[in-house]
């Protein structure tokens, strides 16, 4: 079956950095979509970083220049590298990846982000 395991998470002063990553187990990485979404307390799980299948990415703007989503097929294996962190960021970060064309996903089972001083 498919697996996902997260790991990097922790807790950082503010202007510090981290590297996520997620190791994908039971997919073909190539062939799926992989991202990164968080979910901060008391809010809904939002869209952080996507990247598709064929390189392309995208950032939700309040990363956009901190934020670098990448991924290493041969590895199945998605980062996030995530630089200038603020406490805002601070949220449970979920791996995600989604099958090109028949949509099927599959969820991490998050790792915690904490940005305090």
């Amino acid at each position: 079956q498919v697996q996902l395991v997260e790991s990097g998470g922790g807790l950082v002063q503010p202007g510090g950095s981290l590297r996520l990553s997620c190791a994908a187990s039971g997919i073909i990485s190539r062939l799926y979509h992989m991202g990164w979404y968080r979910q901060a307390p008391g809010k809904q799980r939002e869209l952080v970083a996507r990247i598709t299948n064929s390189g392309p990415t995208n950032y939700a703007d309040s990363v956009k220049g901190r934020f670098t989503i990448s991924r290493d097929n041969a590895k199945n294996t998605v980062y996030l590298q995530m630089n200038g962190l603020k406490p805002e960021d601070t949220a449970v970060y979920y791996c995600n990846v989604r099958r090109v064309m028949y949509g099927n996903e599959y969820w991490g089972q998050g790792t915690q982000v904490t940005v305090s001083s």
